[in-house]
C-alpha cells in the first residue's frame, strides 16, 4: 500500500499565507513568495500585500485538509475474516496482537503472537517493544494480516505499522471472535 505524506513546504505555505492584519507589508518576502506553490496562493499573497484579503482563503481549512489527507494515507485496509483467511492461504502472514494469555487460549493456524497491549491490573498498557518484536519476525515488505480479539487493537497496531513504513499491512475486521464464529481453522 502506498502512503503519501504532506510536505513540510505545503504546511509552511499554508501557515504563511494567512498573515494577521497587524503585520506590516514588509514582512512578506521573496522567500514567502517562493513557498507559494499555486497561482491561488500567489494571488492571496499579492492581495494581502496590497491590503485586500480573500475571505474565502482559510489557513485552518488548509491545515484540516492536510491532516485529513495524511490521516487517510496511513489508514490500513480492513477486510472481513473470510477474506483474511483467503489471504492467509495465499501466503500472507498472520500477526496476532492479542495478549499472550488470549493467544494461548486459541489462535488462527500459523499465527505469530506479538502483543500490542499488555494487561496491567484492570487496564491495558502499550507494548513499548512492539515494533522491534514485529521487525524480529517480519520484514517491512512482508504481506501481513493483523488480528486481535475484536478488531480494535489490530486496527491500532496496523495503523502504527503502516506509519512505520510497513507496506503490506491488512487489518482483520472483527478479529479472532469473528474468525471463530465463521468456523475458520484455529489451534491452541
Amino acid at each position: 500500500m502506498k502512503t503519501s505524506s504532506v510536505s513540510s513546504a505545503s504546511l509552511v505555505a499554508s501557515f504563511q499565507l494567512d498573515i494577521p492584519k497587524n503585520f506590516k507589508k514588509s514582512y512578506i518576502s521573496a522567500s514567502m513568495l517562493s513557498t507559494a506553490s499555486s497561482q491561488s496562493q500567489l494571488s492571496n499573497l499579492r492581495n494581502f500585500s496590497s491590503g485586500k484579503r480573500n475571505s474565502s482563503f482559510s489557513w485552518k481549512a488548509r491545515v484540516r485538509e492536510n491532516v485529513q489527507s495524511s490521516a487517510a494515507a496511513v489508514a490500513p485496509t480492513s477486510v472481513p475474516v473470510r477474506v483474511a483467511h483467503e489471504l492467509l492461504q495465499a501466503g500472507h502472514h498472520y500477526l496476532d496482537v492479542r495478549t499472550p494469555e488470549e493467544f494461548s487460549a486459541g489462535h488462527a493456524v500459523g499465527a505469530v503472537n506479538v502483543p500490542y497491549l499488555f494487561r496491567v491490573g484492570s487496564g491495558m498498557t502499550k507494548n513499548l517493544n512492539f515494533m522491534e518484536e514485529v521487525l524480529a519476525n517480519f520484514r517491512k515488505d512482508d504481506e501481513i494480516i493483523v488480528g486481535c480479539q475484536s478488531g480494535k487493537r489490530s486496527l491500532m497496531a496496523a495503523t502504527d505499522l503502516v506509519s512505520a513504513g510497513f507496506t503490506g499491512i491488512t487489518d482483520i475486521a472483527g478479529g479472532y471472535a469473528a474468525w471463530v464464529q465463521n468456523g475458520l481453522p484455529t489451534e491452541s
